[in-house]
């Protein structure tokens, strides 16, 4: 147990990171390429595309299913998000919970209540086995999020009124 020795170099880190996300006294600050500044939906589905591009990359190192895995199910619910953002009153605050995403993905009319469930669920289920749990992720398993984080978000951008938005083109 720590009794105020924690290391030095993670109290110093951890104090840069906090910093960072604060952004103050910062100067100009670099944000990422390609991520949207617009609004908040365009922000998402650009974040959405740019973790697809992160999943190719990985998925091109061959082995990282853990990581392939876990930005997969950050692309579906960037890609969700965006949708209701863009279509409905919803704000970024409403998306707090990971799996209100695939529950409002119903209610808005993205996707039938079977399929957002049953997306719900691979989430609840396999998410949290593939990332607390004690099993191992496996080749098949990120091919498989691959392939659905890529028609889900297709999907959705189609869906989107506004075109011209989605980096993945």
């Amino acid at each position: 147990m720590s009794n105020g020795s924690d290391p030095t170099a993670v109290l110093t880190a951890l104090d840069r990171a906090q910093d960072a996300f604060e952004m103050v006294g910062r100067g100009r600050t670099a944000f990422e390429d390609g991520i949207s500044a617009d609004e908040d939906w365009k922000t998402q589905l650009t974040k959405a595309c740019r973790l697809l591009e992160v999943v190719d990359i990985l998925q091109s190192q061959d082995g990282y299913y853990t990581a392939v895995i876990e930005v997969c199910f950050g692309a579906i619910e960037r890609s969700i998000e965006a949708y209701a953002l863009s279509m409905t009153n919803d704000t970024l605050q409403d998306f707090q919970d990971h799996q209100f995403s695939y529950e409002r993905a119903h209610q808005i009319g993205l996707f039938e209540r079977e399929t957002a469930e049953a997306m719900k669920d691979l989430y609840s289920e396999n998410r949290t086995e593939s990332y607390y749990g004690g099993g191992r992720p496996t080749e098949e398993q990120a091919e498989a999020m691959t392939d659905l984080a890529g028609a889900v978000h297709q999907f959705a951008v189609s869906q989107i009124r506004e075109g011209g938005v989605c980096l993945c083109d």
